[in-house]
């Protein structure tokens, strides 16, 4: 029996973390919805209990002061100018990763997006202009074009499973495009009087980061101070300091952790433990934080915080307008409040879809959504939950009723956005099984993370070899979490009769010492045709696993035991082994299990609906992509 290890819920992997800095992304952005609906709805109620405290409460000044010079704003500009400089900090750590290791990695699926978000902002523009031509409140626009992030992606989530995975990952990245382009106008279009002094300190003091960045310095504290000293210049200069926490984001690398970082951390613990000392437990600390990326690491830090406690606090301080029956008549007949929801309800799905359209026809379909178009226009309906960005922009534009009444036009666009999504998936859930599956799916090829892909006449294959879903994974034989995704596998392969599965090797010898001779044992009896039933036994016996226990299992085999024995003296099973592992280093794996779906890198949780979950829509993509009869 495999040995006892400790319930994780079929997600942690021995040697890395099967979560994922996108899949913890979406999980807290999805929980922290609620959060901020419920902060916006306070201060809604805050302000019309007591309007008179509420602006007195976020209009009392707050000065800080190093000597005689300092900074001086009030609490709602501390919060806007301030505290939201670590939520657009947190927006640019992803378009980073996402850049370095996600869709964007492959460098021509970042042009639709690009264009898909730019075209969902310039839509809801024109669309405010034109409702406000020759007036002064057209200097408003900029309140008509962002999407919220966090709210957009929690209420995709309260559609539960009807909308797929992929749909999540694009409107993210559009919503990236979204909070950079934005974060210019706002530099450009809504800062005070330019301080050029002040300025050009702040872009000097950018090109010493940029410096200390090209000399690889990774001291945390360095960039803290550098990024601090930065805002508190682009806060005297006049433009919105917020811009350096996007800025800071974007310069912070992502990558996956490597498997010889990953050893050599498991090499200073080996030290540690011999040797408590510490200097050795300092070693220990830099090794496993050299392992990970300074990108996920500042992730895992920050993105809580800012979801759970900075923005709904930015809700809290600026959601707050007291409404009545005159107010709210008065304000669905201006032409502020249209402007903003025509923009958001109207423009952004036109934009986003449109753009979408035309990009995939110009490219005769090599550029097209990863979901299909039902699930891209169910996105870009979702879009158009305008929140965060948009009130920002809306104080530094207008002040007094227009005030109210834009944000009357940003709430309101919450609410239209939601119910026209909802409204969209209840649509597509309607249409017959292949057109549905086609709306929500698409056709458009996915990327494929599998290096080399599976080669029946040369990989170890378990069931039809001309199945539509391939299932590859990554193991170790002595690996608890490997022993428990075994019978996952094979319940699996039960369920589904067109399903096959591929096993490649990865022994972690730096914390299995029994891995390496295991998985040439299994290659050993590959060589007299019993590869899967070594398979087997190896990962019931897992605490068993030295030399002796392995020839004991060849002669339960009933395998030529003498030639068994001498390809492991030989160790004849290396060189396979090693091309195993050769493999899971060109497609970033490090730990184990890890599985691969057709081609695709499975993220999250190994039990058997997630896994299920995974090849039925594996399933369902491979049957729209089969040629026409």
């Amino acid at each position: 029996m495999p040995p006892t290890a400790p319930h994780l819920a079929g997600r942690t992997e021995c040697g890395s973390d099967m979560h994922t800095p996108l899949r913890d992304f979406l999980r807290t952005e999805t929980g922290s919805a609620a959060v901020l609906l419920a902060a916006a709805l306070a201060a809604m109620a805050w302000a019309n209990l007591a309007p008179g405290a509420y602006e007195t409460f976020w209009g009392t000044e707050l000065s800080v002061h190093l000597g005689a010079r300092g900074v001086a704003l009030d609490l709602r500009e501390w919060m806007n100018s301030g505290l939201m400089t670590l939520f657009f900090f947190v927006v640019g750590l992803e378009a980073r990763r996402e850049f370095d290791m996600g869709e964007l990695r492959e460098r021509r699926r970042v042009t639709l997006p690009v264009i898909a978000g730019l075209a969902g902002m310039l839509v809801p523009v024109l669309i405010y202009l034109a409702l406000n031509m020759g007036r002064s409140s057209a200097q408003g626009w900029g309140a008509a074009m962002s999407t919220d992030t966090a709210f957009a992606l929690g209420m995709l989530a309260l559609l539960g499973g009807r909308l797929p995975t992929g749909l999540r990952v694009f409107i993210l990245t559009v919503a990236v495009v979204d909070d950079f382009v934005a974060l210019v106008v706002i530099a450009v279009a809504y800062s005070g009087p330019i301080d050029w002094p002040a300025l050009w300190t702040a872009l000097g003091l950018f090109v010493v980061i940029l410096a200390v960045r090209a000399a690889h310095v990774r001291r945390g504290a360095v960039y803290a101070v550098l990024a601090v000293v930065t805002w508190v210049a682009l806060e005297k200069s006049g433009v919105d300091p917020v811009v350096i926490g996007l800025a800071m984001g974007l310069l912070t690398y992502a990558y996956p952790a490597s498997r010889s970082d990953l050893e050599r951390a498991s090499g200073l613990f080996r030290l540690f433990r011999e040797q408590p000392t510490p200097e050795l437990e300092r070693s220990v600390r830099l090794g496993l934080a050299s392992a990970i990326s300074p990108n996920e690491r500042l992730q895992r830090m920050y993105h809580p915080w800012t979801s759970y406690v900075i923005v709904p606090l930015f809700a809290l301080a600026n959601a707050g307008i007291t409404v009545d029956g005159g107010r709210l008549a008065e304000a669905y007949t201006s032409p502020i409040t249209l402007g903003i929801l025509a923009g958001y309800v109207v423009g952004k799905p036109v934009g986003i879809v449109g753009a979408s359209w035309l990009v995939s026809r110009f490219s005769r379909g090599n550029l097209r959504p990863p979901v299909g178009w039902g699930a891209t226009t169910a996105g870009g309906a979702i879009a158009g939950v305008g929140f965060t960005v948009s009130l920002l922009i809306a104080t530094l534009a207008f002040s007094g009723e227009r005030l109210t009444q834009a944000k009357i036009g940003v709430l309101s666009a919450v609410l239209c956005s939601f119910a026209t999504t909802w409204l969209v998936t209840w649509i597509v859930g309607h249409l017959p099984g292949q057109a549905r599956s086609r709306a929500l799916l698409g056709t458009g090829a996915t990327i494929v993370d599998l290096v080399p892909p599976v080669d029946v006449d040369r990989d170890h294959v378990r069931g039809p070899l001309d199945a539509p879903v391939t299932v590859v994974e990554f193991a170790d034989f002595e690996c608890p979490y490997c022993g428990l995704a075994e019978p996952v596998i094979r319940e699996l392969l039960a369920d589904y009769g067109d399903v096959r599965y591929v096993f490649r090797h990865l022994p972690l010898d730096d914390v299995h010492p029994h891995a390496e001779l295991a998985a040439e044992a299994a290659e050993a009896a590959a060589e007299q045709g019993a590869f899967w039933e070594m398979h087997d036994l190896l990962l019931d016996h897992q605490g068993a696993l030295r030399a002796v226990d392995l020839l004991r299992y060849a002669e339960q085999l009933g395998l030529d035991t003498e030639r068994f024995h001498k390809a492991l003296r030989l160790h004849s099973g290396a060189a396979r082994v090693a091309e195993d592992v050769e493999s899971a280093d060109l497609s970033g794996v490090s730990g184990t299990p890890t599985f691969f779906v057709n081609g695709r890198r499975h993220h999250g949780a190994y039990d058997i609906e997630s896994l299920t979950a995974a090849v039925r829509a594996a399933k369902e993509r491979a049957r729209l992509n089969q040629p026409a009869d």
